[in-house]
């Protein structure tokens, strides 16, 4: 009897009928609130040294970009799990309110330490919004037609990349810096008005459980950690100084408490049914190697072009668009053709193994190369890398039930952060090793590098990293894709 209570207590609540005009304005508004906290990781560099000259303290600058960086990796998981108990709807709500939050502390910042705490707050509003964002079209589509999906998102960071700079550099160098942040409150408002009503239907799917707090403390805890290790290695302290290896020891420990608490605790932030998935398993370590290869090598692409192609700082940044336009290109390539294909882990395949030859290519002639040839190869490296991006993501949503959905989102979105920090600290490494500056301390002049072997280095670190990513879609098993968004689907544990 009690079980048959308990059982009933959790199942999904009926969800009420949704037009597709209901559907779009949900759609259209998480889009819009995963836009807003996409901009905040790249609309505030331009402005670092008018903020600096600005607020003083300028020796605390990187904790601008840092703080947000924390926060937003090491919450994403979190969300997906207090979404999947409390719903959709309050979950994406309060996420939106703590970056607005954020956002008005940091506009009305008065000094560093106020501004750095500020970003900070958005940042733990802003991973919600990058976890919650991929649930929430998870529940509206099939995973059939989830898809297609993904290359809006994808097209959502591509905007980021281009416009964040931009907007960046425009409000401090022609109205104020203050504008960066200001600029959320409006946006915010707007999106939280569009999916108001619409989000109302979406169902609540697990009811009466409870959030593991000990968990969540120990995760955020060990990732704030790691990050700080990877922040600082090599540009604040020498990868084997005291500092560094005392922030991973200390993170390793905490690690391993929150791997102890998964298996003690009675509800798990994150359910080890899931974790053993072997669907779940490779397709996040899959992401998370290829965003270690795309976001270093759009690091350190630059500077390759400043130095070795002899663009200047502006034109390199517009030579990154091949890059940015290839992936959005190959996530919508991805996208439309993974229905129509019973094998879809095969598109994924073919375009990983395309961008790691285009990057030996790279690696080649990377010391003759003409800009019109690092285009192309370049934009070719987009394109393959941008399928897998759909095939993951509705791979390991279609591997588990509606009740388990945030949760294995959250994963998803949280290691694809991780492996963003770790592909920078990584090839941040190999450009250190050969006398290159890391990531945001500038470039060299031209004449000041005249080997191309650092480079070369550099692109064959990233097809490595693109190789592992491709192993583990290998071993990814591959699972109907499910055509309606009611039909359930156990979680596999084989």
């Amino acid at each position: 009897m009690n079980k048959a209570v308990s059982e009933a207590a959790i199942a999904p609540a009926e969800a009420l009928p949704l037009s597709e005009s209901e559907k779009n304005a949900i759609i259209g508004g998480v889009l819009l609130s995963m836009l807003l906290a996409a901009l905040d990781q790249t609309i505030v560099a331009p402005a670092l040294p008018t903020i600096a000259r600005s607020l003083g303290h300028a020796e605390y600058l990187p904790w601008i970009v840092t703080g947000y960086l924390l926060t937003a990796t090491a919450m994403a998981p979190l969300y997906g799990k207090i979404s999947d108990v409390y719903g959709r709807r309050p979950t994406v709500y309060a996420a939106v309110l703590i970056f607005l939050a954020g956002s008005l502390v940091s506009a009305l910042a008065p000094n560093m330490l106020v501004l750095v705490a500020g970003r900070a707050i958005q940042g733990a509003g802003g991973g919600g919004l990058f976890a919650l964002t991929q649930t929430v079209i998870g529940d509206l589509v099939p995973p059939r037609e989830r898809a297609r999906y993904a290359a809006w998102i994808s097209g959502t960071w591509a905007v980021a990349s281009i416009a964040g700079p931009l907007l960046g550099g425009t409000f401090a160098e022609h109205l104020h810096w203050s504008l960066i942040f200001w600029i959320n409150i409006p946006l915010g408002l707007l999106a939280m008005a569009i999916i108001n009503m619409p989000l109302k239907k979406l169902p609540i799917t697990a009811k009466h459980h409870r959030i593991d707090g000990l968990g969540a403390l120990l995760l955020i805890v060990a990732t704030s950690l790691l990050l700080l290790a990877l922040n600082w290695g090599g540009s604040a302290y020498p990868w084997m100084s005291r500092e560094i290896l005392g922030l991973l020891a200390c993170s390793a420990v905490f690690w391993g408490g929150f791997a102890l608490r998964l298996m003690r605790a009675a509800e798990p932030l994150v359910s080890l049914e899931v974790l053993g998935n072997p669907i779940v398993l490779a397709g996040t370590l899959s992401m998370f190697l290829l965003q270690a290869a795309s976001v270093g090598l759009s690091v350190y692409l630059p500077v390759y072009l400043q130095s070795i192609v002899g663009l200047s700082v502006s034109q390199s940044g517009t030579a990154l668009l091949g890059l940015m336009l290839g992936t959005v290109a190959g996530a919508t390539f991805s996208g439309r053709t993974i229905p129509r294909f019973f094998h879809y882990k095969r598109i994924a395949m073919v375009g990983t193994a395309f961008a790691i030859l285009c990057l030996g290519v790279l690696s080649l002639v990377a010391g003759h190369a003409s800009l019109l040839l690092v285009e192309v190869l370049t934009t070719c490296v987009g394109l393959g890398t941008g399928t897998t991006f759909p095939v993951a993501t509705v791979s390991v949503q279609n591997a588990v039930d509606r009740a388990h959905l945030g949760v294995a989102t959250g994963v998803l979105t949280f290691l694809r952060s991780l492996g963003a920090a770790l592909g920078v600290a990584m090839l941040g490494a190999v450009a250190l090793g050969y006398g290159l500056p890391l990531a945001g301390e500038g470039t060299p002049d031209a004449g000041q590098i005249t080997s191309t072997a650092p480079f070369v280095m550099i692109f064959l670190a990233t097809g490595a990293m693109l190789l592992l990513s491709l192993v583990m879609l290998g071993l990814m098993p591959e699972k109907p894709l499910r055509g309606h968004p009611e039909t359930a689907a156990p979680v596999l544990a084989e």
